[in-house]
């Protein structure tokens, strides 16, 4: 195709439209003779200029008779000014069931994870799915992320080994329940990736990180792929439950499918101005899944959210390390708590994730902790939505927080007290396991109403006086001392931190 064709039907499709090549066509006829069977290998090449499409799929013509298809790509990296973008592209693969948004014919997607993969009825590359290769169009799907001034040269090659097609293995996926404690809280990272999209840590790497930074529970949620789902076979116990997800990788945001059911696909080939997030956010839900837009002021290309909260259930307000991005984040938040306090929406809870991907990255960095009836999908998913959960950089910290009214009126986190507004209420924080130099600060619509230090024991019992006139909800933070003594006014990075509790009778 020509590049001058390749801007036309950009300019047709838009920035978040497609391209489809000319097809590659392969016959048995034409297969030549290797050690493990007849296979035949034929290579693409081309050229996208700045502006080409989200996604630019190649055709392959796939005749009976084949047991595995592998695919390898390359292009090129340019040099470019600083504060360009260089080259970065994508690549996945549809097979004979087409590649309609939200269809059925998803096999496989490994981002710039890797170069090459390969898929059988008995296995495929991690970040892909295992299963007959049948006869039809297969569409290899490349994905320029970022194109440099000069282009992207790629290179695509396709090779059919044909055979006998094996036996496709069923899949084992985690239960949805571990023993627990009953209604008790429970501790959990919920964003997490392996080896089966870009992450370095293998399965059972991964579960051991979470075993040792004291979790009940993790969701694999890899990059628009649902390979991860049956990879954690006997790596489950009565100690920790795994749940199934997905981060859906959009050019417009992240989101955290939670809790999805096992073997779920949700579709991410879309932007905001395509006006279907709420579709597949539905999906997400239809699923059995949770919707949390991931590090919403995230700074890497992409990672902005871009698509508003109105479909959201949760919001991952700090990811991993605390950083100005989470600050923003958390700021902007605790703005929509002001404005559901005005009776202007609802209000989302907040949630905390580590976002690991490799070592030295922390699994349980931060971590939420949830107030659930037992330790499965459905009590974990009740608790996050309905707000009982507060977050916390790692097991060692341990806290209570409740509001206390007349006549026994009690209230925890993410609950109401229903107080008249002149009464008097009674606001308690117990905190332990904090390091050195941090403090507390309970947080309401009018900002920090209260602070004061943690004893260097890391212990502390703070209580703070108010009405429902005066606050209409109030939260706590836990803040290490900031890096440049207070001078700047801006408080240090988060310890541990809660979702509201909601004062007065509406």
């Amino acid at each position: 195709m020509q590049r001058r064709d390749v801007l036309r039907l950009s300019a047709l499709a838009g920035a978040a439209g497609v391209l489809t090549l000319d097809p590659m066509t392969f016959t048995q006829a034409d297969a030549a003779g290797t050690a493990d069977g007849p296979e035949q290998t034929k290579t693409l090449s081309g050229h996208l200029p700045t502006g080409a499409p989200d996604f630019v799929y190649v055709p392959v013509e796939v005749p009976r008779g084949v047991r595995e298809i592998a695919v390898s790509y390359s292009y090129d990296k340019p040099a470019v000014p600083a504060g360009t973008q260089g080259n970065a592209c994508d690549i996945g693969i549809f097979d004979e069931r087409g590649t309609e948004l939200g269809g059925r014919g998803f096999r496989g997607w490994s981002g710039g994870a890797r170069t090459e993969f390969a898929i059988s009825a008995e296995e495929a590359t991690p970040g892909y799915l295992a299963g007959p290769v049948r006869a039809g169009t297969w569409h290899v799907v490349l994905g320029p992320y970022t194109v440099a001034p000069q282009g992207l040269d790629y290179k695509v090659t396709v090779t059919l080994r044909y055979g006998a097609p094996g036996t496709a293995r069923k899949p084992v996926y985690p239960p949805q329940r571990a023993k627990g404690r009953g209604r008790a809280w429970y501790r959990g990272d919920s964003h997490l990736h392996t080896v089966y999209s870009d992450g370095k840590r293998t399965p059972a790497e991964l579960v051991a990180a979470a075993r040792a930074a004291g979790l009940d529970f993790i969701t694999t949620t890899e990059h628009n792929t649902t390979s991860a789902h049956a990879a954690f076979e006997g790596l489950w116990g009565d100690d920790l439950l795994i749940l199934t997800g997905e981060e859906i990788t959009t050019r417009n945001g992240h989101v955290v499918a939670l809790g999805t059911d096992p073997g779920v696909f949700i579709d991410w080939r879309y932007r905001a101005r395509d006006n279907r997030f709420g579709q597949f956010a539905r999906k997400v839900r239809q699923a059995g899944g949770l919707v949390i837009p991931a590090h919403p002021h995230g700074t890497c290309v992409g990672c902005n959210w871009k698509f508003g909260f109105n479909e959201a259930d949760a919001v991952e307000v700090w990811n991993a390390d605390f950083t100005p991005d989470d600050e923003i984040t958390i700021s902007e938040w605790d703005n929509t708590l002001v404005a559901a306090a005005r009776g202007d929406g609802r209000w989302l809870p907040a949630v905390g994730h580590s976002d690991a991907h490799r070592e030295p990255q922390v699994v349980g960095l931060p971590q939420t902790v949830v107030l659930a009836d037992d330790l499965s999908r459905t009590a974990l998913q009740e608790g996050i939505r309905a707000g009982r959960s507060w977050i916390a950089e790692s097991s060692k910290i341990d806290l209570t927080f409740e509001a206390v009214g007349g006549r026994g009126k009690h209230a925890g986190i993410g609950e109401r007290l229903k107080v008249g507004g002149a009464e008097e209420i009674t606001v308690r924080l117990k905190v332990s396991g904090v390091g050195p130099g941090c403090s507390v600060r309970f947080i309401t619509d009018q900002g920090q109403l209260y602070g004061t230090p943690v004893p260097a024991s890391g212990e502390l019992t703070a209580e703070w006086r108010t009405t429902a006139s005066y606050a209409a909800y109030v939260r706590a933070e836990v803040r290490h001392a900031p890096a440049d003594g207070g001078a700047s006014g801006i408080p240090g990075p988060m310890a541990a931190m809660t979702n509201p509790i909601w004062l007065g009778e509406r």
